[in-house]
C-alpha cells in the first residue's frame, strides 16, 4: 500500500503540457489489451450500473503477476516498461521487478504515484494511474506544470471490494469522461497482482522522495529500479508489510541527474530508507507500533534500500543505503 503525502510545497518548473505526451492516450492501448486477454490473465471484467468497467484483478478474480506486471505499466501512463527476471541479490528471493521509464517525473509522480483519495461512506482508496491527470486537482500537478486531456480515462485502485456506484460516477465527471469511458482496475494488496504491481512502485517511491527532498524535478533526467517480488500473505497488514520490505530493505534505484555533482551527491545520500527514524523494523512491526495509523510513520522512510545518482555534468556516481536480507527474510517468511 503506497498513501499520499503530498503536503511540501516546492516552486513550480517550466509548464510541461506543452511538450508531454497525454499518459490516458499512452496508457489506452495497455488498457484495451488487458481487457482483451482477460481471460488468458485470469481477469473478471464487468461494467457498472452507468456503464463504467470494472477489473477485477484479485478479488473473486485469481490474477497473477502477469497481470500485475501489466497494471503497473498501465500505472506509469505508456511512460515505462516493467519486467520480471532473476538476480542474485537475494539468494532466496531471486525473482525481481524492474522498472524503467523515458519520463521518470510524469511516469511516476504525474501518473503512477498514489495520490488521489476517493471516499464514499465506508469506502476508501487512493487512485493512482493516468487518470489522476486528467482531474490534476493534487498540489502536485501545478509543481509539474501538467494537466492531461482525453476522452477515456483509468485509474488503478487498491482494495478488496468494488467502488459504489456513487463514487464511480463522481471519478467519471472528475476526469471529465463519460462513465462507459472510465475504467478501475481493482488490485487487492493480497493478491498476486496487486504484490506486483505495488513492488513496481520502487523507482516511483524514489521519485516522490526526491520530490520531498527538494531537489529540482526537472534535473531528472532517467531512472530504473527493481525490487524483490515478495509471495503474497492473505492477512492484509502482513501483504502491504511484505511489499513495503521490498522496497525498503531490497529496493534498488539508479538515477541520472543534471546539474552540480554536489547536488547529485547530497540526493543520493538523503535518497535511501535507512535515513528514517523508523529503518530497521520491518514495515508490519513499525504499522503495528503506530497502532495502524500509517501517517504516523516517518514519511523519510518511504524510499528504496539503496540508491545510486549519476551526475551527467561529470559521470561521476555516488550510492548510499544498503540491502537488509536479515529483515526481508523475517518478512517474507
Amino acid at each position: 500500500m503506497t498513501a499520499s503525502t503530498d503536503t511540501t510545497t516546492i516552486p513550480a518548473g517550466p509548464p510541461l503540457t506543452d511538450r508531454r505526451p497525454s499518459v490516458s492516450a499512452l496508457a489506452e492501448p495497455l488498457v484495451e489489451a488487458l481487457v482483451r486477454d482477460a481471460a488468458a490473465l485470469r481477469l473478471d471484467v464487468t461494467r457498472t450500473a452507468s456503464g463504467a468497467r470494472i477489473i477485477d484483478a484479485g478479488i473473486t478474480a485469481r490474477g497473477g503477476i502477469e497481470a500485475g506486471r501489466r497494471i503497473a505499466e498501465i500505472c506509469l501512463g505508456g511512460l515505462g516498461r516493467v519486467e520480471v527476471g532473476t538476480n542474485a541479490r537475494f539468494p532466496r528471493w531471486g525473482t525481481v521487478l524492474t522498472v524503467s521509464t523515458s519520463d521518470p517525473v510524469l511516469a511516476c509522480l504525474g501518473s503512477q504515484y498514489a495520490g488521489w483519495s476517493l471516499a464514499e461512506g465506508d469506502f476508501f482508496a487512493l487512485g493512482s494511474g493516468p487518470g489522476r491527470a486528467l482531474w490534476a486537482k493534487e498540489t502536485l500537478f501545478g509543481e509539474l506544470g501538467y494537466h492531461d486531456h482525453h476522452e477515456r480515462a483509468c485509474l488503478v485502485l487498491e482494495v478488496d471490494r468494488a467502488p459504489p456506484e456513487t463514487l464511480v460516477a463522481r471519478v467519471a465527471a472528475d476526469c471529465g469522461v463519460d462513465p462507459s469511458n472510465l475504467t478501475l482496475i481493482l488490485t487487492p494488496t493480497t493478491s498476486l497482482a496487486g504484490t506486483a504491481q505495488i513492488v513496481a512502485r520502487v523507482l516511483e517511491v524514489a521519485l516522490h522522495k526526491t520530490h520531498t527532498l527538494h531537489f529540482p524535478l526537472e534535473h531528472i533526467v532517467d531512472g530504473i529500479g527493481s525490487s524483490p517480488l515478495p509471495p503474497p500473505a492473505p492477512d492484509f497488514v502482513a501483504a502491504m508489510g511484505r511489499t513495503n520490505d521490498a522496497t525498503l530493505y531490497g529496493g534498488d534505484v539508479q538515477l541520472f541527474v543534471d546539474g552540480p555533482e554536489d547536488d547529485a551527491r547530497a540526493l543520493a545520500e538523503g535518497l535511501p530508507s535507512s535515513t528514517s527514524r523508523d529503518h530497521g523494523r520491518t514495515f508490519a512491526e513499525i504499522f503495528t507500533a503506530y497502532k495502524g495509523d500509517f501517517y504516523a510513520m516517518d514519511p523519510m522512510l518511504f524510499s528504496p534500500a539503496r540508491v545510486t545518482v549519476t551526475a551527467l555534468t561529470t559521470g561521476r556516481s555516488f550510492t548510499f543505503g544498503a540491502f537488509h536480507e536479515e529483515i526481508l527474510e523475517r518478512s517474507f517468511a
